[in-house]
């Protein structure tokens, strides 16, 4: 379980990415003004902080500047509309660990954020591995590329998406609601079967076996 700070003034965006947190088992705190949210991070009292750009009050690359020039080295992952190469340049150089332009799906940010939060044994945060391996199934979360047993395979975004989050919980039923909530986010139809599709074309390309239907509870990947 980590402390995370979602500093992010659209209530619907942040409500949405602090009830996916906590479901992860998370504590989320929320603030949606700059300054706040410069002062609840350099309170030590985060593990990791997701910030936006376009906030009021001081906007994100201040509250990034003050930040790291402050002496804080904890993991901040950038979440904004701009999405320019000059605003993601400038938002790394300024010291942020990662960068995702809105719109998001829950599941690579979750992903991002679970690759920050793991322990490094003292190497710096930025070095650490950017990838997924199970059951021969191997992702690269920077390149979003995948292969099975070494062979490449191509895969849609959203398939990559679910093959994320079943991979990140290897071994452990997932009902259709956490993965519709976790990979369509706003989008998602309670009602939809889009979930049985996309599994259906996960194991076409990662083997029948892959993924195990456990009846009436969900699916389970097997690594």
């Amino acid at each position: 379980m980590a402390r995370i700070l979602i500093v992010e003034d659209e209530p619907r965006i942040a409500s949405f990415v602090a009830k996916g947190l906590r479901a992860d088992g998370h504590v989320a705190t929320v603030v949606g003004d700059g300054r706040e949210g410069l002062d609840e991070a350099m309170s030590g009292n985060h593990d990791l902080v997701v910030l936006d750009i376009g906030l009021p009050g001081m906007d994100g690359f201040e509250v990034l500047e003050h930040l790291r020039a402050q002496g804080s080295s904890v993991p901040v992952i950038v979440l904004t509309a701009r999405d320019s190469v000059s605003d993601t340049v400038s938002a790394l150089e300024g010291g942020a660990d990662d960068y995702m332009p809105k719109p998001f799906r829950f599941a690579e940010l979750l992903a991002r954020v679970r690759i920050r939060l793991r322990p490094t044994s003292g190497a710096d945060p930025r070095s650490r591995d950017e990838s997924l391996t199970a059951g021969g199934v191997h992702l690269d979360l920077r390149t979003r590329r995948a292969a099975v047993d070494g062979k490449q395979v191509d895969l849609s975004a959203r398939e990559f998406a679910l093959a994320e989050i079943f991979m990140l919980n290897a071994g452990q039923v997932l009902s259709r609601e956490q993965l519709l909530d976790q990979v369509w986010g706003f989008d998602f139809d309670p009602g939809s079967n889009v979930v049985d599709v996309y599994v259906g074309y996960l194991r076409r390309k990662f083997g029948s076996g892959a993924i195990e239907t456990v009846r009436g509870m969900g699916y389970r990947f097997t690594s």
